[in-house]
C-alpha cells in the first residue's frame, strides 16, 4: 500500500472502519512515517476540540415518547382503517420517521443556537474584565451613556441608572453577539461588575427571565417587546435577579403612555 493511499485511510481509521488487517498496516505505517504520525495526531486532536466544544442534542423525554409512539402506530395496522398494502406501510412508517426527525432537526439546531449564543455572551463578559476593554464610554450619567451610541448602531438602547439601589452605571461600549452589533452597557456592585448586553428582539411572544450558570458566572435572559436582554455577572444570583427585576420594571415604566 503506498503512502497516498494510507493517508486517504486515516479516517476510516479514527473511525473504526478498517479491516483488522488494514487497520495493523496503518498502525505499522504510523509508526514509521513521522508525516502521518503528525497528521493523526492533528486529526485526532480537532475531533477532541469538537466534541469538547460543540454541545451534545438529546431529544427530550416528551419528543422521544412521540416518536416512539409514532413507529407504534405507524407499524400497526389499525382495525378501523382499510388496510394498506404492505408498500404502503413502509411508505406511511418512513413518512412518520421523516416528519418526526424534521421536528427533531430543529429542536436540536434552535438548542445549539441557544447554547452557541450564551457561550458568545459569557467569552464578551469575561474578556469586557480585561484591561481597557470594559467600557468605551465611561459615564455614571444616563444621559451621557445613551446619547453615546447614537450613529454607532441601528437603535438607541435603553438606558438606566440604579445607583440608588445600589447598582450604579458605570458605563457602555459597542460589542458583536449573534452575528450583529449590540449594546453592552457596564454597572457595578460593590466589588462585582454586571454586564448587560440588549438588541432589538425578534418578532415573538415576550419571555420570562431564563437562567444559566458556566464557568461560575450567571446569566440570565429575557425579551421584551423591544429588546432582547442577556446580563452576566459572578454576583450572587439573588442580588442578580433584583437587578434584572429592575431592568424589566424600568423598561415596563418607559414603555407606557404619557398621560396629557
Amino acid at each position: 500500500m503506498t503512502h497516498s493511499e494510507l493517508e486517504l485511510q486515516l479516517d476510516a481509521y479514527l473511525d473504526g472502519e478498517l479491516a483488522s488487517r488494514d487497520a495493523r498496516e496503518f498502525e505499522a505505517h504510523l509508526k514509521e512515517c513521522r508525516e502521518c504520525a503528525r497528521l493523526h495526531d492533528a486529526r485526532v486532536a480537532l475531533g477532541t476540540a469538537i466534541r469538547a466544544e460543540v454541545p451534545a442534542l438529546r431529544a427530550p423525554d416528551e419528543l422521544r415518547t412521540r416518536v416512539r409512539a409514532a413507529l407504534r402506530s405507524a407499524a400497526g395496522n389499525p382495525v378501523t382503517r382499510r388496510p394498506l398494502p404492505l408498500g404502503g406501510r413502509w411508505l406511511a412508517l418512513a413518512a412518520s420517521v421523516a416528519l418526526v426527525a424534521v421536528g427533531s432537526w430543529r429542536l436540536g439546531s434552535n438548542r445549539a443556537a441557544g447554547e452557541a449564543l450564551s457561550e458568545q455572551v459569557l467569552t464578551s463578559h469575561v474578556r469586557s474584565l480585561m484591561p481597557g476593554h470594559l467600557t468605551d464610554v465611561v459615564s455614571s450619567d444616563q444621559h451621557t451613556v445613551k446619547p453615546w451610541f447614537n450613529g454607532k448602531l441601528d437603535f438607541s438602547p435603553a438606558v438606566y441608572d440604579f445607583a440608588g439601589r445600589g447598582y450604579p452605571l458605570i458605563g457602555g461600549r459597542l460589542d458583536y453577539l449573534g452575528g450583529r452589533p449590540v449594546a453592552a452597557l457596564v454597572y457595578g456592585r460593590r466589588q462585582h461588575l454586571i454586564n448587560v448586553f440588549l438588541w432589538p428582539a425578534a418578532q415573538g411572544p415576550v419571555r420570562d427571565p431564563g437562567e444559566t450558570m458556566r464557568r461560575g458566572y450567571h446569566l440570565l435572559h429575557w425579551r421584551t417587546s423591544e429588546y432582547t436582554y442577556w446580563v452576566v455577572s459572578d454576583l450572587g444570583l439573588a442580588e442578580l435577579r433584583e437587578f434584572a427585576q429592575l431592568v424589566r420594571e424600568a423598561d415596563s415604566m418607559a414603555s407606557r403612555p404619557t398621560a396629557h
